[in-house]
């Protein structure tokens, strides 16, 4: 007889785990279907951010940020480190330890809630019944009856035919992370935010690294001030970014790679030690479901959902990468306790308007909201205020007062729009303003709430007085 469950979800990155505890939690017999397997061989949770995305990224960041502090910054200080180097292994191995800590924490948690983690490939078939394969050979191994299943897994890396994987020289981002030594001369593909946060790794260790991005707008989803404080920032620290550069073949050698790209400027050669190709993700349903599921795909490929992550396919869920809207962990996650609570029989929802998006780069970048073209673009009636870390006590002491905060509002009815951040510790401080636009504030709201002094959240404060151009630390 078939196994039986409430609730299947195929997937266990941070939208299908968190769905998966959610479920659990709310008295669903719930299943977990996921086929990852980590670097020595056994199945591991947390899909690719806990594996080969957002933790481990950001734990090499964080490493290199410390080695070039060290040794370019901490002389202000009077802090001398005499003959400071890097060990790269062993940095890389520290990545591995915070990995393997925090996918073996999702496991105690799906023990801690009587969840089954089943490992396997899971494809939906007809009537919410789950094929479950083996990882190696293909072969199905058995078939699990549920009530409701969601689907959750995930994205995989771009590829182009220019630049063909061979993941040595030539790498995704998952490659980026597992380099043995620096690269002399690091080629990227892409100045996106995987681009840009492995480009800052690597050129903080000692790379000269060049990024090729096809567009002709750096971070246009950013806003443009914004952007370009952050452009001039990058270029100030040694990445070399070249923006309307389109890559048209490349050739490889054991020694190199040679890239070959076009530009206004006419046709160009690079060579390079490595590559990584950083041209975005795309959402991850093949082998996913049969088309006696009844789901469907939208025209881009993503599972068409609507506004409660319903598919086609009665009782069928699908969330995180493979829908639409960003492919972002957290984004991922909400979808998951919304989707077990609409199981469960409550009320959810998720407020795709306060989602924010960072760059883990320094000077990181966060925004929540509208940005200022976008709204430049509609006849709403804004009003901007921006205040710069260069006049902010605490980013002074820290050594790092470069970037701005910028706070939009509604001209007429002082509600915030959108908030924007380039400077340190931007990923924390955006939090603030995604409370403040989840409760429908204001900027008089923001600016009449007392911050703690010397803060970098005074910024915030002070962005949001200069609105109405009240600012105290600078001319209005």
């Amino acid at each position: 007889m078939a196994r039986s469950y409430d609730v299947v979800v195929i997937g266990a990155g941070p939208a299908g785990y968190v769905a998966a505890i959610r479920c659990a939690q709310l008295g669903l017999r719930t299943a977990c279907v996921d086929k990852w397997i980590n670097k020595q061989g056994k199945s591991a949770l947390g899909g690719t951010c806990l594996n080969v995305g957002c933790i481990p990224s950001k734990d090499l960041l964080q490493a290199s940020e410390y080695y070039h502090r060290l040794k370019h910054q901490f002389q202000a200080y009077g802090i001398h480190a005499k003959e400071a180097s890097i060990d790269v292994p062993t940095m890389i191995a520290h990545k591995d330890r915070i990995v393997q800590g925090l996918t073996d924490g999702v496991a105690t948690l799906f023990r801690a809630n009587s969840i089954d983690h089943i490992h396997g490939h899971g494809r939906l078939l007809d009537s919410k019944r789950v094929e479950i394969s083996d990882i190696s050979t293909g072969e199905a191994k058995e078939v699990v009856e549920t009530k409701h299943v969601i689907l959750a897994s995930g994205s995989v890396p771009a590829q182009m035919g220019e630049a063909p994987l061979d993941h040595e020289r030539i790498v995704d981002s998952t490659g980026a992370l597992e380099f043995q030594e620096v690269p002399q001369r690091l080629g990227i593909i892409g100045a996106g935010i995987i681009g840009l946060e492995m480009g800052s790794v690597w050129c903080r260790l000692g790379s000269q690294v060049v990024l090729l991005e096809a567009l002709d707008e750096f971070l246009p989803s950013v806003d443009q001030q914004l952007s370009k404080e952050a452009l001039r920032q990058f270029k100030k620290q040694g990445l070399d970014i070249r923006l309307g550069a389109r890559v048209v073949s490349s050739r490889k050698t054991k020694k190199q790679v040679t890239l070959n790209y076009q530009d206004s400027g006419g046709e160009h050669e690079l060579a390079v030690d490595r590559l990584i190709v950083a041209v975005g993700r795309r959402p991850n349903t093949e082998g996913l479901f049969t088309p006696e599921s009844g789901v469907a795909l939208d025209e881009r490929g993503f599972i068409d959902v609507d506004e409660h992550c319903r598919t086609n396919a009665p009782g069928v869920y699908a969330i995180g990468d493979v829908v639409r809207g960003p492919m972002l962990a957290h984004k991922g996650s909400e979808e998951g306790i919304a989707v077990a609570e609409l199981i469960a029989g409550s009320a959810a929802h998720v407020n795709y308007e306060t989602i924010p998006w960072v760059i883990y780069t320094e000077p990181e970048i966060a925004w929540v909201g509208k940005t200022e073209q976008a709204l430049k673009a509609t006849v709403e009636p804004y009003k901007v205020g921006v205040f710069p870390f260069a006049a902010n006590g605490r980013a002074r002491a820290m050594e790092a007062g470069v970037g701005m905060v910028k706070i939009i509002a509604h001209a007429e009815s002082d509600r915030l729009l959108g908030a924007h951040i380039v400077g340190p510790m931007a990923s924390e401080l955006i939090a603030e303003a995604v409370v403040a636009m989840e409760y429908a504030a204001s900027a008089e709201d923001l600016a009449r709430t007392v911050h703690a002094h010397p803060t970098l959240s005074e910024a915030v404060h002070e962005a949001a007085l200069a609105v109405d151009k009240r600012a105290v630390h600078r001319a209005n």
